[in-house]
């Protein structure tokens, strides 16, 4: 056998290792990969697919989902004619417009102010994030209480300087602020420990090197601070606007969506069209209708939040 044999030889049974590794690798990737894959396709992937078929369908006996009669998009039709929809998503607007940037902003202040040389910061942060380990359930029902209009804690102390203090949960006006004020003392501490770690993550001595040359205050929070939590940021307002988007069990606990449909958001008018009034395949085309709506938060947020920091 030739030197050049002897080469290819070597060549070809090295090539024929890496390639039975390769395929060794893949196999028990694949292998680990199963059980993840089956939770995703069991839980996601086809409630997905289902949602679809249900929301080109209509169900004509209410007690047997398996008679169906096809519809195609005439449930997204009337989705759009639907003057109660259009009420839904105002009310999710609104409660968005109020909770998002105040869950935002709060957060960050705290975040900042705790991670100052302040006496007593470690009872701040546990008193700052202990409302978020509370179910919404709880939160629900003890400031409905506070709430309260004849005995609630705030117009107990309102009716020492006015006469008729506001009913909060029976006002139109102040219902959804009054929701939305709720859910930024239950959830602002998500984000308040988001922004403390980020914060935190931060060399001291970019600090120093713009003292050095001037820049307190203001100017160091804008030209450091901000753009070195900037992942941050985009993250916790991509939460935010996505989860109270989603607000349903506010105003199912508290108000039922009154009073005359004020506090109406959009996944609790999909929860009373499928089932309450067992629309089963109305309620799938509003969820879809609102999936749409999130992605496309989702990339406006990202593209003004992300390229304006750029």
């Amino acid at each position: 056998m030739g030197i050049a044999e002897r080469i290819t030889g070597g060549e070809t049974a090295a090539n024929s290792k890496t390639i039975m590794g390769f395929r060794k690798e893949t196999i028990e990737g694949a292998l680990w990969s199963l059980p993840y894959l089956a939770v995703f396709t069991v839980f996601l992937v086809w409630p997905a697919v289902r949602g679809l078929y249900m929301s080109l369908h209509t169900y004509p006996n209410k007690f047997d989902l398996t008679q169906t009669e096809w519809v195609g998009l005439q449930n997204y039709v009337e989705l759009f004619q639907d003057p109660v929809f259009y009420n839904a998503m105002e009310g999710t607007l609104l409660f968005v417009a109020v909770s998002v940037p105040a869950l935002v902003l709060l957060g960050l202040v705290m975040a900042l102010g705790v991670n100052r040389d302040v006496a007593g910061k470690r009872t701040l942060r546990a008193i700052y994030f202990s409302p978020y380990v509370l179910t919404v359930a709880v939160v629900a029902l003890v400031w409905g209480q506070v709430y309260s209009q004849s005995y609630g804690l705030i117009n107990y102390y309102l009716g020492f300087v006015m006469e008729n203090p506001p009913g909060w949960l029976t006002s139109s006006d102040l219902v959804m602020a009054s929701l939305a004020f709720m859910t930024v003392w239950w959830l602002v501490g998500f984000n308040f420990v988001i922004f403390l770690a980020a914060r935190q993550s931060i060399p001291e001595r970019l600090y120093e090197a713009a003292r050095l040359d001037g820049a307190t205050g203001w100017r160091a929070f804008k030209d450091i601070t901000l753009p070195q939590m900037r992942n941050s940021v985009v993250f916790v307002v991509m939460v935010q606007f996505i989860l109270q988007f989603q607000v349903f069990a506010q105003p199912y606990i508290m108000t039922q969506g009154g009073p005359s449909d004020s506090s109406d958001t959009l996944v609790y008018y999909l929860y009373r069209s499928a089932f309450s009034q067992q629309q089963f395949g109305y309620g799938a085309a509003m969820g879809y209708v609102l999936v749409a709506i999130l992605i496309l938060i989702a990339i406006v947020n990202f593209k003004v939040i992300g390229d304006s920091n750029d």
